[in-house]
């Protein structure tokens, strides 16, 4: 974490709080608490309550859900500027999910009573939750969408194109995380071996491509071979 940067600098980075006042600024970063997470330890645990929110600074997050055998579905993939724990923060119900630290995470921490004391005095802040409340529900609505209608070909494509940035002046568009295929088994409900079946294929079509720095290239229609 940015030592340099005090815990209000820190705040005003943060979009959810970039509404807030001076004065409401100045009350949230003296009740956050600074929190580092090593990889793979869990920031929320499903079935549990925290009885905070917590803010992702630096570093990068998922989503995990599990069933009783143990079985995990990867729901998403969090970045600095996301947050977790709202829901459970809004109903008092254990978290829903998983939230496990990928890497190294930085993370503030805003217990319960900020919380609540922050929403009617803020009704930004308040719309902004509300927005990623939506947000969470329509990426629920697409994850449905691909389990009942996409074959794994269509629902290994869509968590590939997820994890993509803007697309370069080719047109193409580069993974620059690496992927693995168990991970990606985990996303879209099918074992590793299919995934790995389904990523050769595209490779095969010439529809994706490993760079020799290890970024995974999706290329556009433009740029795939012209069958023989």
């Amino acid at each position: 974490m940015a030592t340099m940067l005090s815990t209000l600098d820190l705040i005003r980075r943060v979009p959810l709080f970039s509404k807030l006042t001076s004065a409401q600024a100045e009350s949230v970063a003296g009740a956050v608490v600074k929190r580092r997470f090593k990889r793979g330890e869990e920031i929320v645990a499903q079935g549990e309550k925290s009885g905070a929110l917590t803010i992702i600074l630096t570093g990068r997050a998922r989503v995990i859900t599990a069933d009783d055998r143990g079985r995990e579905v990867i729901l998403a993939t969090l970045q600095p500027g996301a947050y977790v724990g709202e829901m459970s923060l809004i109903d008092d119900q254990p978290h829903s999910a998983t939230v496990r630290a990928e890497i190294q995470t930085d993370a503030l921490v805003l217990g319960r009573t900020e919380f609540a004391r922050c929403l009617p005095e803020n009704s930004s802040m308040a719309y902004a939750v509300m927005r990623g409340l939506v947000q969470r529900l329509r990426n629920a609505d697409r994850q449905i969408e691909s389990l009942a209608l996409m074959d794994v070909y269509g629902r290994v494509a869509r968590a590939l194109l997820e994890f993509a940035g803007a697309p370069e002046d080719d047109g193409n568009v580069v993974i620059r995380d690496r992927v693995s295929r168990q991970d990606l088994a985990k996303m879209v409900g099918a074992s590793r071996e299919m995934v790995s079946r389904v990523m050769k294929s595209l490779e095969e079509r010439g529809l994706i491509e490993t760079r020799a720095d290890g970024c995974l290239v999706v290329l556009t229609r433009e740029n795939t071979p012209s069958p023989d």
